[in-house]
């Protein structure tokens, strides 16, 4: 080794120590540094937990009447909350009142007239209603009506052959042959027994013959008319000819015959109903009969559309089902448009109770705003909203248990002009 190689050894050797040492003066300086960093964001953290907490937006909005509140309010999707922040009035003078046609009245007592309501149905009224039978046996030649269609009385229906109607004209016609003969040998006995020259026995037999002829003659018709039958024959002198006709107006609710079929004299072939009468059958619980009285007035509503009209208790039954635990009732209903028709559902109104109440309104004041009923009530030139619980109502008058004092001057008519205008306000205003 030379002299130079061991200097050169010997500093190397010193100066490692020196690098390590310093390796790990380093390591603890940034250890110092990483943990007083951990102190402070711990340090900042409890000084935000004991910071008062920062305002709301709704504060914010609040506080400065500059935001956008309003955006805020729109968006609002509770209706309570919309119909809170409606105007608090509106302004109509008499001139725009009369001019709206908003009726003004007053609030007061009233009668108020409660319902019941029960199912029923419309069906065909049983004594406007015929079932045509041939009475006697034959066979069907012509059908001149249809199912649906509306007859006159005395039109024909149909015409069938029947060996019995020939039959019972021939009778009658040989019933008045007899007569005819009988009354011409009565004259000439007569005469004969006025001049001397026969015995007044064979004139009292000659009355005795057209006596007996009589009798055949008012026989054979009678017969015929049993059978519905006229004495006059038909086209061409068929005698077995047999037309049958209407009973009376009415519409052909049912037909069953054909051409050619042979009916027997028993047989329903025509079902004919006066439909400008009709009956609504009602099914009435035990506990609620003493509510319908024969001749009563009671209300129809029909359930598959608008319609309304009045009907009369005709009949109530005397008996309750066993099983049903129900009374049966039949309301007279006048049809003159055919509007009810049979098998259509109704709703049948009957009176329940008459009450007297402090305080009513008619129901055409009623009018929504949110979620509140509520009343445009009359202060001087103003309409304010008026929140009312409402009590019983009758459709013409409804029962103001709170909200609304007696006395009180209203919109009664025509009042959604108000709620229009009202809203019309909110509109402009930016609610």
């Amino acid at each position: 080794m030379t002299f130079r190689t061991f200097i050169l050894s010997r500093q190397y050797g010193r100066a490692r120590p020196l690098a390590i040492a310093g390796v790990i003066v380093a390591g603890i300086v940034l250890g110092a540094l990483i943990l007083n960093m951990d102190k402070g964001r711990h340090v900042s953290a409890d000084d935000d937990d004991n910071a008062p907490p920062a305002k709301s937006a709704a504060a914010d909005a609040a506080a400065n009447p500059k935001t956008d509140a309003k955006a805020d309010i729109k968006a609002d999707t509770n209706p309570g909350a919309a119909a809170a922040m409606q105007p608090a009035h509106v302004t109509m003078d008499d001139a725009q009142l009369k001019a709206s046609a908003i009726d003004v009245q007053v609030a007061g007592p009233a009668r108020i007239h409660s319902f019941a309501q029960f199912s029923g149905e419309i069906q065909l009224n049983d004594d406007r209603t015929v079932h045509v039978v041939p009475r006697v046996a034959g066979i069907v030649e012509s059908v001149l009506v249809s199912t649906g269609q509306s007859v006159k009385k005395g039109q024909l229906l149909a015409v069938l052959s029947s060996q019995l109607v020939s039959e019972q004209r021939s009778n009658l016609q040989m019933a008045e042959r007899r007569l005819e003969h009988a009354s011409s040998i009565l004259e000439r006995e007569k005469r004969l027994w006025e001049q001397k020259i026969s015995a007044e026995q064979d004139y009292l037999q000659a009355q005795h013959s057209v006596q007996e002829g009589e009798i055949d003659l008012e026989n054979a018709k009678q017969k015929l008319a049993a059978l519905g039958v006229g004495k006059g024959v038909g086209k061409g002198g068929a005698m077995n000819r047999f037309e049958l006709r209407a009973a009376y107006d009415g519409l052909v609710v049912e037909r069953s015959l054909s051409i050619g079929e042979a009916v027997k004299e028993d047989t329903p072939i025509f079902t004919i109903a006066d439909m400008s009468t009709v009956w609504a059958e009602v099914h009435i619980p035990a506990k609620d009969v003493p509510l319908f009285h024969v001749g009563d007035k009671v209300t129809l509503r029909a359930t598959a559309f608008d319609a309304q009209t009045s009907g009369t208790v005709a009949f109530l039954g005397a008996l309750v089902g066993e099983q049903t635990r129900m009374a049966k009732a039949r309301i007279l209903v006048a049809n003159p448009k055919g509007t009810w028709r049979p098998g259509l559902f109704v709703n049948v109104e009957v009176k329940a109770t008459d009450a007297e109440v402090p305080v009513a309104v008619q129901t055409d004041a009623l009018q929504t705003l949110g979620t509140q009923q509520v009343v445009f009530v009359r202060d001087g030139q103003k309409f304010v909203a008026r929140p009312v619980v409402l009590g019983r109502n009758d459709g013409v008058s409804v029962e103001i248990v709170q909200g609304l004092p007696a006395g009180a001057r209203y919109a009664a008519r025509n009042s959604y002009i108000i709620k229009s205008e009202m809203s019309k306000l909110a509109s402009e205003e930016g609610y």
